[in-house]
Parts: C-alpha cells; sequence; structure tokens
C-alpha cells in the first residue's frame, strides 16, 4: 500500500517537473487528500515535509539528467522545475554535498560504472589540455548557475523598455600563473570598450567596477550601488593554447534573471574574435542599436599581430595600476617598455602610441609646466596615434586635455567632443568638458559633471560629486553645495576634504572664523596638505591675524620645497603676510616672484591664465600701479565668462586691493561682477527647475 502511495506522488511531481509552479497545494488537490492527511501519511512514511518531497525528488532527477544528458546545470535547473538556477545551485548542494557542476567530475575520478557510455566516450575523445578546461569550466558553469532567458513575470520590463545601462565586472581569472592576470583584465577592457561604443548604451566605467573584484556582494546590491540594470560576470581559464570564456549577462530586478549565457572555448590567438563576439552578443542581448558608422569602428580589430595585442595588454594594465598607485613609477617605467614593445611588432599600431601619449603626460606634466615644451611628446604621440586610426576616443581625450592645459579651449571643446562622438560612455571626456565650462557657463558645466558621474562611481566620484556641489556653490546654492559635500564624505569618510568643503561654505557666507575652525581641523588630520594650508594662510589674513599668515606660509613653503612643486598662484600672498610684519625686502622678493610666475603663465596661456590676471592686477594695486592694475582686472574679466560667488567674496575682501576700493572705476568692476553673477544664478534656477531637480 505504501508503495503504491509513494509511487503515485513521483509520478505526480515528475509528471509536472518542468512546471516551476507546481507545488504542495497541487500536489494535495491531485492526490483528493487534506493537507493534514497527506503531511501525516508523508511523515510517517519517509520522515519528510510534502515540499521537502517535492524538492527532493526534483533534485534526483535533476542528478540522472546531468550524468546521462548533455546538458548544463542551467538547462537542467529548468527542467526540474527551479526558477532561478542560483537556488537549484544551493539546494542541489546541500542535499547531496557537492554542487551539481562537480558531479560528472566527481563520476570520473570514481570510475562510477553506472556513468553512461555516451558520456564517457565525449570525455576520452577530449585531448588532455581541453578536457581539463571542460571540467573546470562545467565546475564554474554549475556553480555560477548561469540561466538562459525565459517567460519571466509580468511585472518584468521589457529589454526595450528599460534603460540599456551596464555594468561589467572584472574577468575573474582561474588559473594558477598569476602573469596571466593581464590577459582577464585586458578582456574586461576591450569588452568596456566595444560596448561603450554604442551611444544606446550606457556603460560604467572600469574604474567603477575594480572595486567589485573578488566581491561577495550580489548582484542586485552591485547594480544598486552603480545605478545599472544590468551586470555582465565572466571567468577566464588558460592553459596552454587554449582559453575558455564563461560569461552571464544579469538583470536583478525583483529577482534574479540570468539572461544570456556563453561558454568559448578557443585557441588562445583567437581572443581577439572572442571578445568582439561576446560584446556583440550582450549588446545583441540588451536590444542595442547600432547604427551603420558605430558598427564600422566596432567591427574593426587594433591590431592583427598577437604578440604586439600581448604587449599593449601588458602596458595597459601597468599604466592601470599606476594611477591607481603614482608611487609605483617602476609600472610606468615598465608600461612605456611594453607599448614600445607592441610597437616593434606592429609599428602601425595605433592604440599603442596612443598609450605612449598618456605615458608622456604622467611623465612631464608637472615639472614641465611653465616650460615651452610642456607635453608637447603626448600631443605628439596622440597625433600619431590618429593619423594611424583616426577614430580611437582615447587619443582625443589626451589631445583635448593639451589644449585644455596650453589656454585653447575651443580646440579642447572640439576634441573632447569628438572623443564623445566615439566613445558615448567617455566619462573623463565630460569631466573635462564641466572643468572648461566652469568659468564659462554654470548650466553646461553642471550638465557635463552630472553625465560623467552617472558613467563612473569608482574612486573618482567623489572628485565629481565634489565638483558638482562647488558649481552649485559658485552659482549662488550654497544648500545644494553643502548636500554634495556630504555625499563625498558619505562615500570617503574624508574628514579633510569634508572640512575644507564646509570651510569654503563658510567662505561663502563670509563667516572667516567660522571657516577658521573647519580648516584648522583639517590642517589637525593632514599638516602637509598645501590645499589646506593656503586656505589658512589667506584666512588669517581676512581675520588681520599677520603673525599666524606669516607662520602658517612659511609652513607652505617648507611643504612646496619639499614635494619640489611651485605654487603658481600664491607668491603675491606670502608677500603680503611678511609686508604686514615689516620684511618689506623680503615682501617685494615674493611680490616679483608672483609677477614672473603671472607673466610666464599668461606668456604660454596656461590654463589658469585669469587668475594669472587677477594676481598681477592685485600686486599692482597694491604697490600704487593702479593703471596695470586696471588692466589686468579688465583682462580678468574679459576672460572669465562665469563670475563665481567666491570671486565676488575674494575681489570685496582682498586686501591687495584696499587703495582701489572706493574708487569708481573699481566699484563699477565689482558691480558688474555681482550683476553678471545674478543672471548666471537666475539661468541655473531656472535650469534646475526644467530638469526638475529643484
Amino acid at each position: 500500500m505504501n508503495n503504491d502511495f509513494m509511487q503515485r506522488l513521483t509520478d505526480l511531481v515528475n509528471a509536472n517537473l518542468s512546471n516551476e509552479e507546481f507545488g504542495v497545494e497541487d500536489l494535495i488537490r491531485e492526490m483528493g487528500m487534506s493537507h493534514s492527511n497527506l503531511h501525516r501519511k508523508l511523515k510517517s512514511i519517509t520522515n519528510q515535509t510534502i515540499n521537502q518531497f517535492i524538492r527532493e525528488a526534483r533534485l534526483n532527477k535533476a542528478k540522472e539528467l546531468l550524468l546521462n544528458e548533455d546538458l548544463t546545470a542551467s538547462e537542467i535547473s529548468y527542467r526540474v522545475g527551479f526558477g532561478s538556477p542560483s537556488y537549484f545551485n544551493k539546494c542541489f548542494h546541500e542535499y547531496f554535498g557537492y554542487a551539481p557542476g562537480e558531479l560528472r567530475l566527481r563520476e570520473l575520478s570514481n570510475g562510477d560504472n553506472n556513468h553512461s557510455d555516451k558520456a564517457i566516450a565525449k570525455t576520452k575523445s577530449r585531448s588532455l589540455k581541453t578536457k581539463l578546461l571542460v571540467i573546470l569550466g562545467s565546475v564554474i558553469f554549475g556553480a555560477i548557475a548561469i540561466s538562459l532567458i525565459v517567460n519571466e513575470v509580468s511585472d518584468s520590463k521589457s529589454g526595450n523598455d528599460k534603460e540599456k545601462s551596464i555594468a561589467v565586472l572584472p574577468v575573474k581569472y582561474l588559473g594558477n600563473d598569476p602573469n596571466k592576470q593581464y590577459m582577464a583584465d585586458g578582456l574586461q577592457d576591450a569588452i568596456l570598450l566595444y560596448l561603450s561604443k554604442i551611444a544606446d548604451l550606457r556603460v560604467m566605467s572600469r574604474t567603477s567596477t575594480e572595486q567589485y573584484r573578488g566581491t561577495k556582494k550580489t548582484a542586485r546590491k552591485i547594480c544598486q550601488e552603480q545605478k545599472v540594470d544590468y551586470l555582465f560576470e565572466s571567468s577566464l581559464f588558460v592553459i596552454g593554447d587554449s582559453i575558455q570564456l564563461i560569461a552571464q549577462l544579469i538583470e536583478p530586478g525583483r529577482r534574479e534573471r540570468h539572461i544570456w549565457v556563453g561558454n568559448f572555448l578557443r585557441d588562445k590567438r583567437e581572443i581577439l574574435t572572442v571578445q568582439n563576439e561576446v560584446a556583440q552578443s550582450i549588446a545583441n542581448e540588451l536590444n542595442a542599436k547600432i547604427g551603420q558608422e558605430e558598427r564600422q569602428r566596432l567591427e574593426k580589430f587594433p591590431t592583427l599581430n598577437l604578440t604586439a595585442y600581448d604587449f599593449y595588454q601588458k602596458a595597459r594594465e601597468e599604466l592601470w595600476e599606476y594611477r591607481l598607485d603614482k608611487k609605483k613609477t617602476d609600472m610606468l617605467k615598465s608600461s612605456e617598455y611594453h607599448y614600445r614593445q607592441a610597437l616593434l611588432f606592429d609599428p602601425q599600431y595605433a592604440e599603442a602610441y596612443s598609450g605612449l601619449a598618456n605615458i608622456y603626460w604622467e611623465k612631464n606634466f608637472i615639472h614641465s609646466y611653465l616650460s615651452n615644451s610642456f607635453i608637447d611628446s603626448s600631443f605628439f604621440f596622440a597625433n600619431k596615434a590618429l593619423k594611424l586610426d583616426d577614430q580611437l576616443a582615447e587619443a582625443y581625450k589626451v589631445r583635448g586635455d593639451y589644449y585644455m592645459e596650453t589656454g585653447k579651449p575651443e580646440l579642447a571643446i572640439q576634441e573632447f567632443s569628438q572623443a564623445i562622438k566615439i566613445n558615448p560612455n567617455c566619462w573623463e571626456a565630460y569631466a573635462a568638458m564641466g572643468f572648461l565650462y566652469e568659468f564659462k557657463d554654470a548650466v553646461i558645466a553642471l550638465s557635463n559633471y552630472i553625465k560623467a558621474a552617472s558613467l563612473h562611481r569608482g574612486r573618482d566620484l567623489p572628485k565629481l560629486l565634489a565638483a558638482i556641489g562647488n558649481c552649485f556653490l559658485w552659482a549662488g546654492f550654497p544648500k545644494e553645495g553643502s548636500y554634495y559635500d556630504n555625499e563625498v564624505f558619505k562615500l570617503t569618510r574624508d574628514s579633510v576634504t569634508y572640512f575644507l568643503n564646509q570651510g569654503f561654505i563658510e567662505d561663502y557666507m563670509q563667516n572667516w572664523q567660522g571657516k577658521l575652525v573647519f580648516f584648522l581641523k583639517a590642517h589637525q588630520i593632514d599638516p602637509s596638505n598645501t590645499t589646506v594650508i593656503r586656505g589658512l594662510g589667506l584666512t588669517y589674513i581676512f581675520l588681520h591675524q599677520y603673525d599666524k599668515a606669516l607662520e602658517t606660509y612659511q609652513k607652505l613653503l617648507v611643504q612646496l620645497e619639499k614635494s619640489d612643486l611651485l605654487s603658481y598662484n600664491e607668491m603675491h600672498r606670502i608677500g603680503y603676510a611678511f609686508w604686514m610684519k615689516g620684511f618689506k625686502e623680503k615682501a617685494n622678493y615674493y611680490f616679483e616672484k608672483q609677477i614672473k610666475l603671472s607673466t610666464q603663465g599668461i606668456d604660454l596661456q596656461r590654463i589658469n591664465n585669469p587668475f594669472f590676471h587677477y594676481d598681477l592686477a592685485g600686486v599692482y594695486a597694491f604697490l600704487g600701479e593702479k593703471e596695470n592694475a586696471y588692466e589686468q582686472l579688465n583682462l580678468f574679466m574679459n576672460t572669465i565668462k562665469w563670475k563665481h560667488s567666491w570671486i565676488i567674496i575674494l575681489i570685496q575682501n582682498d586686501p591687495l586691493f584696499d587703495r582701489l576700493r572706493s574708487e569708481p572705476r573699481f566699484q563699477a568692476i565689482l558691480n558688474e561682477i555681482i550683476s553678471e553673477h545674478q543672471a548666471e544664478h537666475d539661468r541655473v534656477s531656472k535650469w534646475l527647475k526644467n530638469q526638475k531637480i529643484m
């Protein structure tokens, strides 16, 4: 009797095996019994609950299929009624003591006679290296529980309705040779770059996702933090001349949904083809619209020489590591060497020249700032790259930086715009555009910074949020400025930056004592921070505490000497502090130094050109050279289109202009600055309302 009863139960479960909705109530109805009677009888025979019986019947069938069918674990999970492969993997492991992907490996190692002849024949036919890859791959395949796209619940949005935003996680390298890690990182870069060129996608930067290397966070949590709707995960095996890439595209939604799986087992020489195939598959799954011009860019291989490509991958990874930690100068040297090696094997490799442009920027920027050959080498290599391939966003970005730093903003805007056209997800170009417009147009500056922040949620996000906050403060919105300051602090817990920004808000209120309190807190935490020291020095001047001001500026000089740097816009402040303490000869030395630095900066058209005009005006005004002072003030006025709130506060309180302050000409300039600032404030206010930000 009991056997017949159990057989009927089993037959009913097996008949509804693929129906994930078939559950306890359905089995009760089919058996024609009450819940309590079925529960009591099953418990007395097997000591199982009804739900346990259904689940274990599904799992036993799954094991049978895994051993005898050439199916993936995720495919089998659906056959036996598990809607979530990850949940299937968990239940299988709890019940049998190992993951479903390990089953075949365990059967092979145990020499199980029940293993089907068909499976044995398939396994024996593979080469040893390929067999290892397949076995390892199936383990990972089961463990990560990739699921194919199925009919989803009705409240799930379709790919067409959802925003097409994605984060590409670091590719997991699952080999034993750490020297091959760069191949996995190179794959991530290549897939990310491919997707970034598609205007219909919003793709987070590599620096955004680097924080998840080795993470235990769920896909849903990562997507929430990155503010994206899709996540791409993958693993790379490298054995001998073979590679295997296992990839999955995930849509967390209300419940995790794996909408695409890729399992690529190839010769290592096909790595360029594989990374393009993967990226194309992702774009197709997301229904991304790709124009003809975009498609031509996407289908182009950077090089056909695999040795050159290998050196390029190493170089790019080393440059990446250096940018994460500027103390790793050995990485910068090694990166340059590998870029040059890549060019030895392929002299037409445009991206390698673009890499060298970045190398020379890092090497020469600081120490050649006021030289005639400032970053010329970067410009040369960027031009070389674009001559070979005029579709390199990275090279346009370098040229834009060059024009920006050398005082050619209009040319810089053209280059950044071209970089964005080629790579619509180039957050660095948007950030640079924001910076370029900081003294031209508040709305454009904010738009670009906000766009950059939507594409980057990595280590530079606090800087982007700080820039947005500064723009709000400069446009006369201290509440919004303070909000972004708090957001930065939440991300970084960087008390120095927080106290600095709070000090700037006090500065906006012209509360020098309040500003001093915050800057002293910052200085106590980081006594060597030159930004803090400069701010303290000027605050002491505004408070007429000249002993403290001079002491502070002398600390600044020590720090500048230690770091082998020069403060281009602070020498006149140091001179003023010496003057107010009676050291007039020393003061004149620093005034002359500021005149020389400002004149050089203007002649060379450096990026802070307008402030050189302001600094010169201050020195000339203090020394009584009024006509020269007004000339420089007018040049400053003409160069700065957007008059920031802090410019008003500075010129209203700057003691260097005390000799001019009561003159009608000076008052007219001040009133013009205030009027133009108010007009921009009103314009930003209107834009914020239209954008529904306010």
